[in-house]
């Protein structure tokens, strides 16, 4: 419900997004967005990518960027993970331990709007 009351991220703010949630984790691993762009966080080769294939998909992820809110879009064939899966299983260990606070989220979700 709330997805449709946003607006449609751009490749380029979304990739703001992830760096901005993202960016403190101690594991090197990529996002790679709907038209291409690859967003890559820690030093060296990725070892996984997340392939998020919409604005939606993008949108329902950072809502609460938790290991299941991955899982279920990778079911559903909107997400997909590329690289090695134990290495992914180490990623996702990374993703479990950030806190996105209720107002980190609204400043987020407000960013939404920015161009």
């Amino acid at each position: 419900m709330l997805g449709s009351l946003l607006p449609t991220p751009t490749p380029g703010r979304a990739a703001a997004i992830l760096r901005e949630i993202f960016g403190g984790l101690p594991a090197s691993f990529a996002f790679r967005l709907w038209d291409g762009q690859e967003v890559r966080f820690g030093a060296g080769a990725p070892v996984c990518t997340a392939v998020i294939k919409s604005p939606e998909t993008f949108l329902s992820l950072i809502r609460d960027p938790s290991p299941y809110n991955f899982a279920e879009p990778y079911v559903q064939s909107r997400l997909d993970l590329e690289g090695d899966l134990f290495a992914t299983m180490e990623v996702a260990n990374a993703v479990e331990s950030l806190e996105v606070t209720p107002l980190r989220k609204l400043s987020i979700f407000l960013s939404l709007w920015r161009r």
